[in-house]
């Protein structure tokens, strides 16, 4: 049997799904946006859409699934922030007119990185889109960077770009960026297939663009680019958004290039394990550090502190001049509460810049403009009074209030307008003579009405008859089914019946309505036009706009962060400007944890790095605050470096190039790698990219593997990053036999959180940073707090006092010889550091040989002959037995019966 030949509309569809083969088609139809085929089927299930067919009783019939035109955006919503693209197909010509197909196209794509909409409502978050090239390195030039990156905010017109090193630093940008959809080169030399398999790895959006044509609108955009590869690839992203778009981008600025390296610079893991704009374990903002400091009043500011949070500065006079600006903030109230009471009236400035751009602002939003415009006046004024800090003063003077706009829109539009800018009613009444003449028709018309109801009442004897209006008729005249017989035969003429009453029209009521109907038309064409140039003459000023919008922004955020300073207690940073790489911080707290806590509830500690220490060692039970004690470290140098006052009584920083972190225990199962492979990994990050003006914080390295292999590979980065590095180190662990390193390490310093055990063996920590190692571990006592079963915790007590027992326990004759010498076998595996410790008496757990008895004692094989004859049978049989034992799969309870089992063998001979 032939296939059926598909229709023309089908064709057309056909047509335009193959040009968007990875994006669902919304195909209009009439009042309805059709989805078809795979499109229709994936769609109803993503959108819980009835799913139907078209030509249903044909042997192939075409699944569909519709959409009403009203409701479309939540839909394209959904599927947008699912990761997926919308292509709208509009109708491009009248039907009614139209001869043949209607024809129809793509009038817009809409993708995770071009979507305008904020996902969480309140416009505090970018949406950002990125381009990346391949240049310099990969193309064989090894002084250049490997990559170009440009990204830009479509809903604000932020555009920037930058050159990266390697894929790790696109990556990293990416990240720090939150981008949503990344475009690359289609093909050629800019093209980059591996970073392409990254990027989606990631689960980012991969798009595809073509070459770029030649356009004044990217040469001017582009004009202050020197480097051919910022030009790149800055065009290419511009050329997909001129793509897919297709329409009026006049909102975007002027490309601005930066450098990563001119800023504190952190990776993504680094950010997760602060907790700095999300919180790690529920990926929301509360429980973040931008949760804490986001007093800001608008959705603009917002943006621009999350900016500043996740890109501190390295120039100290840029970081100062922030500083100053939030300390005349906070020295004044009286002006800061002016200005955030104007900041609450002070709408989207630059989403709104951008809607006018786009054209698809409306006159509710032209409403939000003027409301905003006319709150700069006042907040202006506060700035500048006599009184003021001069710092802000002069920010007051560089704030240009936008009069003439605010005063357009305030003659113009009416304070509550309709969402429609078709249907009229948008206009004020003295604004234009001409829709006045109409609305005065209009009103004509309702006397006109009036006295024609009143005639037909007297005419007809019937008072309740009525002339009444409705969008679907028209006016009529309608008659209750009561007084029908009262009516004159062949006065009216029917137009509609219903249950109880019959609807009427006259010839003359005809004519008033087509007079009237007239003049609305007229209306709503005049009060358009009037409101498009409205709307032109903002777009004309989106420059000054979106320049008020940065500086308003600025002042948001500056005056949120005083806000911050003044009730947290945060106090002014000062930072090392000779060199010198010594820090101070006295009474420092940790802001996020410190505001979950009642008063006084948090312990502050002092931080102390003097010239010559370089690496703390930090020692101490779990819970005890460890991490805390690293974390606030770290947080308090983003917030000094971001412009930000800190948590702390006192603070003397250096300024710091890059901060890393290997905090928690987290797998990668995804891509093959173990928690401890992740661990090494962070580490290496670390150890290969750190410089001595960095700050490092290492968390219990070592622990996801063997207790020697993971010894040996922390003491190993120890040592490493003493020798080669110098950076500001933060070292956590449980290794308490690292401690003696700093016997001969000049640059290590040992610290520990103290904690007390009460009479009836109750652990109670104190959370304060001590001078000098810890003693102890106590891990089951803390195991103990979780709530584990008092037998097990029995037990396990047996075992470590059995342990520590073989660790410092002596043994006579030979059995001694044997002891000594494997003690000799496991000294010789230690770093010269650690065998010339001090050799001063210490607690149980101070040094390697007792704390950890573990190693392996030497066979009966190994001895000299004439100890071997001093050997009987059965401890000879004793002996091969232990040599036989895997020590690194031995458990404790293995190690407890392995012990029995020999001391059974040691009294059968006795």
């Amino acid at each position: 049997m032939a296939t059926k030949e598909p229709t023309p509309m089908m064709v057309q569809y056909h047509q335009i799904k193959d040009q968007y083969p990875d994006a669902f088609v919304f195909y209009r139809m009439g009042d309805f946006y059709e989805l078809f085929e795979d499109d229709a089927i994936k769609g109803a299930k993503i959108l819980e859409l009835t799913l139907t067919a078209r030509n249903k009783n044909s042997a192939e019939p075409i699944p569909m699934a519709g959409i009403p035109h009203h409701a479309v955006s939540a839909y394209i919503d959904i599927l947008v922030d699912a990761g997926y693209k919308v292509a709208i197909v509009e109708q491009m010509e009248d039907p009614a007119t139209a001869k043949g197909m209607v024809k129809r196209d793509v009038v817009q794509l809409i993708t995770p990185g071009t979507k305008l909409s904020s996902k969480n409502g309140d416009g505090k978050d970018n949406n950002f889109l990125a381009a990346v090239v391949a240049t310099g390195s990969r193309l064989g030039d090894a002084d250049q960077a490997a990559f170009a990156l440009a990204y830009i905010d479509l809903s604000t017109g932020e555009l920037k770009a930058t050159e990266l090193m390697d894929e790790s630093a696109v990556l990293d940008e990416l990240g720090a960026l939150e981008v949503k959809e990344v475009v690359l080169a289609k093909e050629g030399d800019f093209s980059t297939p591996a970073l392409a398999a990254a990027i989606g790895e990631k689960g980012l959006v991969v798009s595809y663009q073509g070459p770029v044509q030649p356009s004044a609108t990217i040469t001017y955009l582009t004009k202050d680019l020197k480097k051919p590869a910022k030009q790149t690839v800055t065009g290419l992203l511009l050329q997909y958004l001129f793509d897919t778009q297709k329409r009026s981008l006049d909102h975007i600025m002027p490309v601005q290039t930066y450098e990563r390296q001119a800023y504190l610079v952190f990776n993504q893991v680094t950010r997760v394990n602060l907790d700095l704009v999300e919180n790690a374990r529920t990926k929301q903002k509360a429980g973040s550090l931008f949760a804490l400091l986001d007093q800001t009043k608008t959705a603009m500011g917002g943006r621009l502190l999350k900016q500043w949070l996740i890109k501190p500065l390295k120039d100290l006079q840029k970081i100062q001049a922030r500083q100053e600006a939030v300390a005349a903030f906070k020295d004044d109230f009286f002006t800061r509460g002016t200005v955030q009471d104007q900041l609450k009236y002070v709408y989207d400035l630059e989403r709104l810049a951008a809607k006018a751009a786009l054209g698809t602002i409306n006159a509710r939003d032209l409403v939000q403009l003027k409301r905003s415009l006319q709150a700069v006046p006042d907040m202006q004024a506060a700035l500048q009074a006599e009184h003021v800090n001069p710092i802000l003063q002069a920010a007051g003077a560089e704030i240009d209030p936008l009069f003439d706009l605010a005063s357009l829109i305030e003659q113009a539009i009416v304070p509550e307008p309709p969402i429609s800018v078709r249907d009229g009613d948008l206009i004020q009444p003295g604004y234009d003579d001409l829709v006045d003449s109409y609305n005065q028709a209009l009103a004509d018309n309702q006397d006109w009405l009036a006295a024609y109801q009143k005639q037909e009442q007297e005419a007809t004897g019937i008072s309740t008859l009525k002339v009444k209006y409705n969008k679907n008729f028209g006016y009529f005249i309608e008659v209750t089914k009561v007084n029908l017989d009262k009516l004159e035969e062949g006065r009216y003429h029917r137009k509609q019946t219903l249950t109880n009453a019959e609807r009427f029209t006259t010839p003359e009521l005809k004519e008033h309505e087509d007079l009237i109907f007239a003049a609305q038309t007229k209306r709503f064409d005049r009060e358009y036009d009037l409101f498009l140039a409205i709307r032109a003459r903002v777009k004309e000023e989106i420059s000054r706009l979106q320049t008020l919008a940065q500086k308003v922004a600025r002042l948001d955020v500056l005056a949120a962060l005083a806000d911050v300073a003044e009730n947290r207690h945060f106090t002014k940073p000062e930072f090392k400007t000779d060199g010198d790489r010594a820090l101070t911080i006295k009474q420092g707290r940790h802001p996020v944890i410190e505001s979950l806590l009642g008063p006084g509830e948090y312990v502050a500690n002092d931080v102390f790095f003097d010239e010559k220490t370089k690496i703390q060692l930090v020692t101490g039970p779990n819970m005890a605050g460890k991490s805390t004690y690293m974390r606030q470290v770290a947080l308090i140098v983003v917030l000094a470096q971001m412009g930000s006052f800190v948590p702390a009584d006192e603070a003397t920083l250096p300024i710091f190039d890059q901060i890393f972190t290997r905090i928690g225990a987290n797998d990668d199962l995804v891509n093959g790698r173990s928690t401890f492979m992740v661990e090494m990994a962070e580490a290496n990050s670390a150890l290969q990219g750190a410089t001595s003006q960095s700050l490092i914080l290492f968390d219990e390295l070592g622990r996801g593997t063997a207790t020697y292999d993971g010894m040996a590979l922390a003491q190993a980065i120890i040592e490493y990053l003493d020798q080669n590095l110098h950076a500001t180190t933060i070292f956590a662990t449980h290794y308490h036999e690292l401690t003696a390193l700093a016997a001969s390490h000049p640059a290590i310093q040992n610290v520990h959180v103290g904690a007390q055990l009460t009479d009836d063996g109750a652990l109670h920590f104190l959370h304060q940073v001590q001078p000098g190692a810890a003693d102890r571990s106590y891990g089951i006592q803390v195991a103990a707090l979780a709530g584990l079963p008092k037998s097990l915790l029995t037990n396990a007590e047996a075992i470590l006092r059995a342990l520590e027992t073989q660790g410092v326990g002596q043994v006579e004759g030979v059995e001694e010889t044997v002891v000594k010498r494997s003690s000799a076998a496991v000294k010789d595996t230690v770093s010269p550091a650690m065998r010339n410790a001090s050799t001063e008496a210490t607690p149980i757990g101070d040094s390697l040989a007792q704390d950890i008895p573990l190693f392996e004692i030497a066979s009966a094989q190994e001895l000299p002959a004439a100890e071997m004859e001093l050997i009987n049978p059965a401890d000879q049989k004793a002996l091969d037995e232990l040599d036989r034992v895997n020590l690194n799969q031995l458990t404790p309870l293995a190690a407890l019966n392995l012990i029995a089992k020999l001391q059974e063998m040691r009294q059968e001979n006795d």
